[in-house]
């Protein structure tokens, strides 16, 4: 594993670890942020499952779900465990919370306002640098690429094997 990779991923999850554990901790005072963007997305989210599962409409408990994902998504991205999920689970949550807690536009008071859109400007940042992890194959192929290669591959070995038959045929 490059050096980088070892010590970028870490530094990234620290972050999530700690506002995850503050989240799960904190769950009623935040709810209170978090209740018109789960009221949006509650309904979204509903239509978009099964019938046989239930999405909670407590803001509380999202709060304490979305902690619980960024605590153990974090820990995951730390230690090397599956990065690239583990990246793209942690931008899932990175998007709501922002939504809820860093609403800049809404603010009236100009040093509040300047907060805000510096949290909300620091979550971006935050969500470049997942991007990136979730992205990163450490080097190897990704998967379309395989995918693109083993057709290919196989394609050649079908037109092989037809040279072949057709050799032995004449």
């Amino acid at each position: 594993m490059a050096l980088s990779r070892l010590i970028a991923r870490p530094l990234l999850a620290t972050y999530f670890v700690a506002n995850g554990a503050n989240d799960i901790t904190h769950a009623p005072q935040l709810a209170q942020q978090a209740a018109p963007v789960m009221e949006k997305l509650a309904p979204m989210m509903d239509n978009a499952t099964p019938d046989a599962v239930t999405i909670p409409k407590d803001p509380v408990t999202w709060v304490r779900v979305a902690g619980a994902l960024q605590v153990a998504a974090g820990l995951s991205l730390a230690v090397g465990r599956m990065p690239r999920l583990s990246a793209a689970v942690l931008g899932a949550t990175l998007i709501p919370s922002t939504a809820a807690r860093y609403r800049f536009w809404e603010a009236t008071d100009k040093e509040q306002r300047a907060e805000q859109l510096n949290h909300f400007v620091k979550n971006a940042a935050l969500g470049g640098g997942l991007l990136i992890a979730a992205l990163d194959t450490a080097g190897k192929p990704g998967l379309a690429w395989r995918a693109a290669h083993a057709t290919h591959d196989a394609k050649r070995e079908a037109a092989l094997m037809g040279a072949k038959v057709k050799a032995k045929v004449a």
